[in-house]
């Protein structure tokens, strides 16, 4: 695998970052409702003193019964600059898997200010906003025991910007050398199943597609390339469920087959559905088709091989 720190210029470089880990008592947690048999924990604290992000918990109502249950992170989109834990999209998948039996947290994440080129975008907050996804997989690992979580069995959802983010949990592993240095840093920042949803994947053909390849710099491009998660893509990654529609007017549906080609090509199990007629940012029912049984196979395939 490469080693990004060598590429970037000064501003890109990961910096160490030191957090105080904060405990999500009552005091962290602003609303809790119980929503379709399932309770919805909101605002909970997951980042450390200092950050104003936070994730909301989708929990199903029977959660100690049983063997310890399978947990999904749920990555919002907004073109990395907007969106939110709470869209409609983001209720719609953490309401359905929580209902099949899964352990859910929708999370917010840094996000930029908003500029006319995504790479500007992206300049902004990269690496952070991945390591911000990354250490909510590591606080699901921290609380597996509270919220009778199996930590080796965790998966990620995305859509759009969140698509991208998810893709690259997925991929990219300690030796790239984007893992965070805290909070629960014992953690593996690892998820065993991957549904990037109308995602973009490859940055340098995304602003090929979109007529802007001559406007990108040098720098623009290393930073295209290095925020690709085509680049991190090994025979050892997890399987994905790559979901997509025709009438995607923001990312082309190619951005799709490019991360399905990149993957079969090194051996990862990887399944690509595209939807005819959907547009960009749908969630898991679209009026096109009813996602629902597809994604939770999936993941049931997949995150329920538990001991």
């Amino acid at each position: 695998m490469i080693n990004i720190n060598t590429m970037l210029r000064p501003s890109l470089i990961l910096v160490a970052i030191t957090l105080t880990i904060a405990e999500h008592g009552a005091a962290s947690i602003r609303a809790a409702d119980n929503t379709n048999g399932i309770r919805v924990i909101k605002d909970v604290a997951y980042l450390g003193e200092g950050r104003k992000e936070k994730l909301d918990l989708y929990l199903p109502l029977a959660l100690k019964d049983g063997p310890k249950r399978p947990a999904v992170l749920i990555v919002h989109g907004g073109g990395w600059h907007g969106g939110d834990k709470a869209a409609k999209r983001e209720q719609n998948i953490g309401t359905t898997l929580a209902n099949a039996g899964y352990v859910c947290a929708s999370v917010n994440y840094v996000l930029a200010e908003r500029k006319e080129l995504f790479t500007d975008n992206l300049r902004q907050v990269w690496p952070r906003n991945l390591q911000d996804c990354m250490t909510a997989v590591r606080f699901l690992r921290s609380r597996a025991k509270e919220y009778h979580i199996n930590p080796e069995r965790i998966g990620a959802v995305g859509g759009s910007a969140g698509g991208h983010l998810v893709a690259m949990l997925a991929y990219v592993d300690a030796s790239d050398g984007l893992d965070p240095t805290g909070p629960y840093a014992g953690h593996s920042c690892r998820v065993q199943a991957v549904i990037p949803m109308y995602g973009a994947h490859d940055l340098i053909a995304h602003a090929r597609a979109r007529e802007l390849l001559d406007r990108l710099t040098n720098e623009d491009k290393e930073l295209a390339r290095i925020g690709s998660p085509v680049t991190y893509i090994d025979k050892e990654d997890p399987p994905a469920l790559i979901l997509h529609g025709t009438k995607d007017a923001l990312v082309p549906v190619e951005q799709s087959e490019l991360l399905y080609k990149a993957l079969k090509q090194d051996g990862v199990e990887a399944t690509l559905h595209i939807i005819e007629g959907a547009p960009h940012s749908f969630h898991f029912q679209p009026k096109q088709e009813d996602l629902r049984p597809m994604a939770i196979d999936f993941l049931d395939r997949h995150l329920r091989l538990t001991k």
